[in-house]
């Protein structure tokens, strides 16, 4: 650690030496919000999509940024080019800001921060289980840095012998803490519309095309997951990810499924290409 270096408000630091004040609304309030995405062979993948939901994040927020597109893009490349490392994940995190009363939102403050990050194919057969928790992100379409009730969770997670969380609301299902989440049932593939975030590989997936095969954005609850045929999540760094169990029961035959090995080499391949 303290070896990378870090992007703070236009200057590029080591690690160790990139500072923010005790006083930032991130601080203070937890107010603030970020995008994550990953380079392959040093290329940021699907940036522009990432950069798409940040500025709406940012704006959703009320967090007036003085920097564009083409300076963000800059910023980053600067980054990648210091640290030289060629797969990575990129956190991009805008702050509320150095408030005076510790209330106000106040000009923010960007910081980039880049690690190493190697994706590894054998995560696919191991795939996840799942504990349904009743809960619905507040402000759901922002990608906040709140993650309070999934931190909070991992004691009760290591209790039940669960990999991650699966939300819904009274029975409807949302999401997971840090992926989208899908059910395959009779050649057709379901992922919630309502109050999740949108992620940038969900939106991939929505617009891949297999014979036979429909994929769309649509409401299901807890009892349809329990019965679907495959089930898998999405995220960036995980691609897809099948979803073995939830709440101890199997999830169709409890292993990977078909359909969820094709998406996910599709997509595999959509990366490779990009």
């Amino acid at each position: 650690m303290g070896n990378t270096y870090t992007y703070v408000n236009g200057q590029i630091l080591l690690e160790n030496d990139a500072k923010l004040l005790v006083t930032d609304l991130a601080v203070q309030r937890g107010y603030g919000i970020f995008d994550f995405l990953k380079t392959v062979n040093g290329k940021p993948v699907f940036i522009e999509d990432y950069f798409n939901r940040f500025f709406n994040s940012a704006n959703e927020m009320n967090l007036e940024v003085d920097f564009d597109r083409t300076d963000l893009f800059t910023a980053i490349n600067s980054l990648l080019k210091k640290n030289n490392i060629a797969n990575s994940g990129l956190k991009i995190i805008l702050t509320g800001g150095y408030s005076e009363d510790g209330y106000q939102i106040a000009k923010p403050n960007l910081v980039i921060v880049q690690t190493p990050f190697e994706y590894n194919p054998a995560i696919f057969n191991k795939g996840l289980n799942l504990l349904s928790h009743n809960y619905q992100r507040q402000l759901a379409s922002v990608k906040t840095i709140d993650y309070l009730q999934a931190i909070r969770l991992q004691p009760l997670l290591k209790l039940k012998q669960a990999d991650d969380l699966l939300y819904h609301n009274h029975g409807e299902v949302r999401e997971c803490p840090r992926a989208n989440i899908f059910m395959i049932k009779n050649q057709q593939v379901f992922t919630p519309a309502t109050s999740i975030l949108r992620g940038i590989t969900r939106g991939k997936i929505l617009g891949m095309h297999l014979e036979g095969l429909e994929i769309k954005e649509q409401d299901f609850t807890l009892d349809d997951f329990a019965n679907a045929d495959e089930a898998f999540i999405s995220s960036s760094t995980k691609n897809i990810l099948p979803v073995l169990s939830l709440d101890g029961k199997p999830i169709g035959k409890g292993k990977p499924g078909k359909i969820t090995t094709a998406l996910n080499e599709k997509l595999l391949e959509m990366i490779k290409n990009y």
